[in-house]
């Protein structure tokens, strides 16, 4: 059983990681779908995620050394229900012996083939509960699943081994899909206490008519990240830094005018709203905020250049002066994230006279009662 401990311990190691950068596609998917993003939904996406690495690594680990894998027979097992014949044969089980019973449940005989069932249950339930999936595509997944794991073992890690270290058994094909069957009949009787997928989308839709600090972080993310990949294209095509700057007053500027929004709001279903002069103020913010959050670190990180050179810093003291110069900037970021997350405004908006509107459709009369 302890065998078990490394590949969870190493799921929950490397989960951050793949955490992380699940992160944005996801944020940028729920914003554009809904306009909000919802706790539970958080929940169970990740624990999803934690749940198919931990199975996977149950799966492949621990790995063995290249030079220690060798052929050996019988590493594909095609006969099912071998299980009961392994079970008798190698368990100390006597059926006319009860007090052999307890102790044949705690040897691999037994627990392996139970583990196997056990492993996919919660994979039948989260396509009950949160995919909406039927049983027959429960039945369908789980099998596949399966499929994969065995196929992974069967191909030595996908040939990285030049023979399989994990025998390759239709019994295990059997017990998975069966585990994804008992989950999708345990999620039947415990989805009667949690809100449903419905429910939990139209909450989503309902929030996301508020544009959120977080949406708002966002959006200035992804409009940076495409003016700027644009805007440097035409750069390195052209060869002249004019034809950046064109792209970002196109695309900060000409494009708002027309549709209210940018590429980037469009695509996260948030536009803004001018109370007058829409094209002096929106000139006017967009060079306040490149001013205001490109400019000033750059400043900051030239004067802590120049800073260093003048006063003739040693090493020990321009590495200590960086770490100041850069722990400003991250506090001024900081700063302004954490407004942002509070208050979902900023005190610049009134002063340019602008509103974030979200253009997500939610019809409130469609709302269960």
């Amino acid at each position: 059983m302890t065998s078990y401990l490394v590949p969870i311990k190493t799921a929950i190691f490397i989960f951050p990681l793949i955490a992380f950068l699940f992160t944005i596609p996801f944020i940028l998917h729920q914003y554009h779908k809904y306009g909000s993003i919802h706790k539970l939904r958080v929940l169970i996406i990740y624990s999803f995620i934690l749940y198919m690495i931990t199975i996977y690594f149950l799966v492949i680990l621990p790995l063995p050394k290249i030079n220690e894998v060798v052929f050996k027979e019988n590493m594909i097992r095609l006969v099912p229900f071998g299980f009961i014949r392994d079970f008798i044969e190698e368990s100390s089980f006597v059926l006319n012996n009860p007090s052999t019973y307890l102790k044949a449940l705690t040897e691999p005989s037994f627990y392996t083939v139970a583990f196997n069932i056990l492993m996919t249950i919660p994979f039948g339930m989260y396509l009950r509960y949160y995919f909406k999936c039927s049983f027959k595509k429960v039945i369908l997944y789980s099998f596949l699943l399966s499929l994969f794991f065995e196929l992974t073992q069967a191909t030595g890690l996908y040939f990285i081994y030049k023979y399989p270290y994990r025998v390759f058994d239709v019994d295990d094909l059997m017990m998975n899909t069966l585990g994804g069957m008992i989950g999708y009949f345990v999620m039947g009787i415990i989805d009667n206490f949690l809100p449903t997928r419905e429910e939990m989308d139209r909450d989503s839709l309902k929030e996301g008519k508020k544009v959120s600090g977080l949406r708002r972080i966002t959006l200035f993310g992804l409009d940076t990240v495409i003016a700027l990949m644009i805007g440097f294209c035409f750069w390195f095509v052209t060869g002249h830094f004019s034809s950046f700057l064109l792209i970002e007053v196109v695309y900060y500027i000409v494009i708002p005018t027309f549709l209210n929004q940018t590429i980037g709001g469009k695509f996260l279903n948030v536009k803004l709203e001018y109370e007058k002069n829409k094209i002096f103020y929106s000139i006017f913010r967009i060079l306040f905020l490149y001013s205001y959050y490109y400019f000033v670190p750059i400043f900051l990180i030239g004067g802590a250049l120049y800073f260093s050179q003048t006063l003739n810093m040693n090493t020990h003291e321009a590495i200590l002066f960086y770490f100041f110069i850069l722990c400003m900037i991250m506090f001024y970021f900081l700063f302004h994230f954490i407004y942002l997350f509070k208050n979902s405004h900023i005190y610049y908006d009134r002063f340019f006279k602008v509103t974030y509107q979200s253009t997500i459709l939610y019809d409130e009369s469609k709302e269960i009662q």
